[in-house]
């Protein structure tokens, strides 16, 4: 009897064993796997878009550029190839989201300080006000660590024309004003392929979490797409 009533309780056990086993099988095939969209302009509000690019559908991706960082050195998309970079748009006399921005920014910086994967990438509205020395005197201020942040500045109207037609990130100011730009409070997202895979409020803390979080799925994912 004690025999036939071990055999059963081993059963039992190994039945309870197996359907747990099975059940996380399954869920694990059935939950939704982690994906982060490819955006292109025609995804994006036209407010932040440039005209000529708002019919664009797909196979969008960062154009070339060149601009002068903090410390004077000319910045190119090679030395933002094959990296992950989070791109925004500010300048250093704003006293509404700039420094919120910035103070979350450098955040973002801490949480990738040891992922040689992602940089930072900062374009100043304002290049007529915002020079080289004054963007190294702000980067100082604000604890940017040269080799992950670049802050640049550079032609105006190439620093537009990547805000609306590159980055999809820059309302467009007065309409008599064709680069009188009005910044916004986006962060963007990029991946190694040159492809905007994000948008962030840089105000909100909630967001940078967010930013955080699929900066590290990015960093992970493998390249398929």
């Amino acid at each position: 009897m004690k025999s036939v009533l071990y055999k059963y309780r081993t059963f039992i056990g190994i039945f309870l064993v197996f359907s747990a086993i099975t059940l996380s099988l399954f869920y694990n095939a059935l939950k939704p796997q982690k994906t982060l969209p490819i955006y292109n302009p025609a995804d994006v509000n036209p407010e932040l878009v440039d005209s000529t690019v708002q019919y664009v559908s797909k196979y969008h991706t960062i154009a070339d550029f060149s601009f002068t960082n903090q410390n004077g050195k000319t910045i190119t998309q090679k030395d933002y190839e094959g990296k992950i970079y989070v791109a925004d748009f500010f300048f250093t006399t704003c006293g509404t989201i700039c420094p919120k921005m910035t103070t979350n920014l450098a955040e973002v910086q801490k949480a990738i300080s040891n992922n040689p994967k992602v940089m930072l990438l900062s374009h100043t509205v304002f290049p007529e006000v915002d020079s080289v020395a004054v963007l190294k005197t702000y980067a100082l201020d604000h604890g940017v660590d040269d080799r992950k942040w670049n802050l640049v500045t550079g032609d105006k109207k190439e620093i537009y024309k990547m805000a609306r037609k590159s980055y999809l990130a820059v309302k467009m100011g007065k309409p008599s004003e064709l680069y009188d730009m009005v910044h916004t409070e986006n962060f963007v997202l990029v991946d190694t392929k040159r492809r905007v895979r994000g948008f962030y409020d840089g105000t909100k803390k909630e967001d940078i979490q967010k930013l955080i979080e699929d900066i590290q799925f990015l960093s992970s994912e493998k390249e398929a797409n």
